[in-house]
């Protein structure tokens, strides 16, 4: 199935924008009359016949609409702070994207490398794995913030977890991810995991968040970089709801 994205939508009608038409007009050589899939990045999926095959402004009527398309039952957001290597944050970005994830916050700590991003690429990167992954939602990206000011915004019903490397705690203290998911395992759960740079999170970054109800948990034994942290944080909250 080959999805196309637009957010002008009316009760019977979809544009799609220049760059998606000339996608479907010009590479896809799609006519007027052929069949469409549209995403509204909300979790709607709208099948639709083509009316007007301009490539810079293609029309559709809409003819079934189908909610909740590709989505799952948590919402997940995901605290992660950019690599120095930008490459391996995009990384990030597409898979935690097909897995299945509701927002990405981009975090800034006191041992951070990387302090500017392009969230523009970055929401770029999540469309095109929703629509590879047959998604009708897209992650929000999340403007920069620091991660103290992350870890105070956070809903205070959520399951809020930090993974970091403390070694003066004892292995058999620290709690794994799987265990405190399968603990708190609640459809619809909304649930915020921060993950650090990788110089880790500082001393006070820790108390801060341990003061403010954010759980500390361990990813297993293997020592990880940042976007694969990142990532086998996502899958594990797959996992749990499958």
């Amino acid at each position: 199935m080959e999805l196309f994205y637009s957010t002008d939508i009316s009760c019977s009608r979809v544009y799609l924008d220049q760059e998606e038409s000339a996608h479907c007009i010009r590479v896809l050589r799609h006519r007027a009359g052929d069949m469409i899939s549209v995403i509204d990045g909300k979790g709607s999926l709208y099948l639709c016949r083509l009316t007007s095959a301009d490539a810079k402004r293609a029309e559709a009527e809409i003819l079934e609409a189908h909610e909740d398309f590709g989505t799952h039952p948590y919402n997940l957001t995901m605290a992660v702070c950019p690599t120095k290597n930008i490459d391996r944050y995009e990384w990030f970005v597409e898979k935690a994207t097909e897995i299945g994830i509701d927002a990405i916050a981009p975090v800034l700590g006191d041992h951070s490398e990387r302090k500017v991003i392009k969230p523009e690429r970055l929401e770029r990167i999540a469309l095109s794995a929703a629509k590879q992954s047959l998604k009708g939602a897209v992650p929000e990206i999340l403007p920069l913030q620091s991660i103290r000011e992350f870890v105070g915004s956070a809903a205070p019903d959520a399951l809020k977890l930090i993974a970091y490397c403390d070694e003066t705690l004892e292995r058999d203290k620290r709690l794994s991810i799987k265990d405190v998911l399968h603990q708190n395992h609640e459809r619809g759960q909304e649930i915020s995991i921060l993950i650090g740079p990788e110089g880790d999170f500082s001393p006070e970054e820790v108390a801060l968040a341990l003061e403010s109800g954010w759980i500390p948990v361990h990813l297993g034994e293997s020592r990880l970089r940042t976007e694969t942290a990142a990532l086998t944080a996502t899958a594990a909250v797959y996992l749990e709801f499958l």
